[in-house]
Formats: C-alpha cells, sequence, structure tokens
C-alpha cells in the first residue's frame, strides 16, 4: 500500500476546494486516468487530484502511466465517495481532476488548423480533438453555442486539449488573416487522393446532420471530398479529421493555390 502523503489529510478541503473549482470557468474539469495523463504530459495547470481510492489508482498509474505515478503519489487526495457526490451528484469518477483553462497551448509547430462548424455532439467532437492532438494540427476551432472546453468535450478527447490549441471562435472570418488556404470537406469537391494539403491551411468540417453552410463554402478556397462507398451517406466527424490529417501527413496530390 502506498505511504499516505499530505495530500491525503484535510480531505473536507479538498471536497470544498472541488465545489468551487466545479463552478469556476477558468478551471476545466479532467474526468478519468486518461484525461488527467494526458494533461499533466502536456503541461497543464492542475490544482486539485481527488479520487474515492487512491490505492488502487496509484496502481493502475503504475501500469499505464508510470511517469505520472510520482505526481499523484505526492498530490493525490483520497475522499469519501458520498462527500463527492454531495458535490457532483451521483456520477462516479475513480480520478477527478480540476486544471487551469489555457488561453493557448502553444503548438510550437507548422501544420494544419481544424475548423469545426457548429458541431453539437460532445463526444463526436471530443474524438475531433483528440484525433487532431495526435497528428499534430496547430488548432481545433469551433463555432456555434457548444463550448468545446466542455468537460464530456475533454473526457471523449482524453485530455488531450492541452496538446493543441482548442477554441471556440464567433465567425470563421478573423481565422483566414495569416492562414493558408480554406480547404471546407463537402461531398461535391475535389477527391482528396488528388489534393494536397499544405501545412499551413484551414481544414473545415461541417456537422453531421447539416454539412457546410453556404457560407463556408463560398469562403472557401476548394472543396475536397473524402471519397466514400456508394450508398454510404457520410463518416463520422472525427473519421473525416482523421482521414484529411492522414492524408496531410503523405502529402500526396496536387498543390491549392491559397492565393
Amino acid at each position: 500500500m502506498s505511504a499516505p502523503s499530505n495530500a491525503d489529510r484535510n480531505v473536507g478541503p479538498a471536497v470544498e476546494r472541488v465545489a468551487r473549482l466545479e463552478v469556476d470557468p477558468a478551471y476545466v474539469r479532467l474526468e478519468g486516468l486518461h484525461c488527467v495523463k494526458h494533461a499533466l504530459r502536456f503541461g497543464a495547470d492542475v490544482a486539485l487530484l481527488v479520487t474515492t481510492d487512491r490505492e488502487a489508482v496509484i496502481g493502475l498509474a503504475h501500469i499505464l502511466a508510470p511517469d505520472i505515478r510520482a505526481r499523484l503519489v505526492a498530490d493525490l487526495v483520497e475522499v469519501e465517495a458520498a462527500h463527492l457526490g454531495d458535490v457532483l451528484g451521483q456520477r462516479h469518477f475513480d480520478l477527478l481532476g480540476f486544471a487551469r483553462r489555457p488561453t493557448s497551448v502553444g503548438v510550437p509547430t507548422v501544420a494544419p488548423a481544424v475548423l469545426l462548424e457548429d458541431p453539437r455532439n460532445l463526444g463526436n467532437l471530443g474524438a475531433a480533438v483528440r484525433v487532431a492532438a495526435g497528428f499534430g494540427a496547430r488548432a481545433v476551432w469551433t463555432t456555434g453555442s457548444v463550448d468545446p472546453w466542455h468537460p464530456t468535450v475533454v473526457r471523449a478527447a482524453a485530455g488531450l486539449h492541452f496538446a493543441v490549441d482548442v477554441a471556440r471562435v464567433a465567425d470563421a472570418d478573423p481565422m483566414r488573416a495569416g492562414d493558408g488556404p480554406l480547404l471546407a470537406f463537402d461531398p461535391s469537391g475535389d477527391d482528396l487522393r488528388r489534393v494536397t494539403i499544405p501545412d499551413e491551411a484551414v481544414l473545415a468540417f461541417g456537422s453531421e446532420r447539416r454539412g457546410l453552410s453556404p457560407r463556408l463554402r463560398r469562403q472557401a478556397d476548394r472543396l475536397v471530398a473524402i471519397p466514400m462507398r456508394d450508398q454510404v451517406s457520410s463518416y463520422n466527424l472525427a473519421t473525416s479529421v482523421a482521414v484529411a490529417l492522414f492524408h496531410w501527413t503523405a502529402g500526396s496530390g496536387e498543390p491549392v493555390d491559397g492565393s
């Protein structure tokens, strides 16, 4: 059994901090080991880590994420499930963290940005962020009413919001300044297999139900279509993002003139 640390004491104040951070817009909730693991790996400012079973979480981290085990040993606070339930309702988390929401993560690479137009499904949005981070995209921008830092989105992204700039923007126009060509993915576009995606491109994807708006189609430097079998209506949003970014890494096709 892991030796108790100072983090195990003063459980009452820890639950009180959960209650405060849960409603503080400056912080984002991290649910589960994968979220906490990636947040720590990519430099998140994690303010609090709590669990209802400290020994089990540290043991799991020893197997799945040994690089963060020392941080858990030092800072992980064990609290009673009933006390945590008083704050969070009936939801159960093996590991819960709170990290300061960054204004920018400063991705030091030249790579495409992903624009998601008015996404609605939190799980799909999180999966798209996870894919974008995995391929090394420089940013994920969203329009519409959904907060891309919603805890459900962060959980679906496995905490990889801290590996790529993620932000909601009011409009597509401001992001064009200084960027490369806007490639909008639409079934009526040119076959992706004949297109080269420049490093500085912005890759735009519409919602699965409505697709791209007419306005974004007009703004696009080029419409691009992902090959799809007849009678298949659409791909999942994250799948489309993954296909596009994989194609970018392959670097095949014809250059796009963004002038």
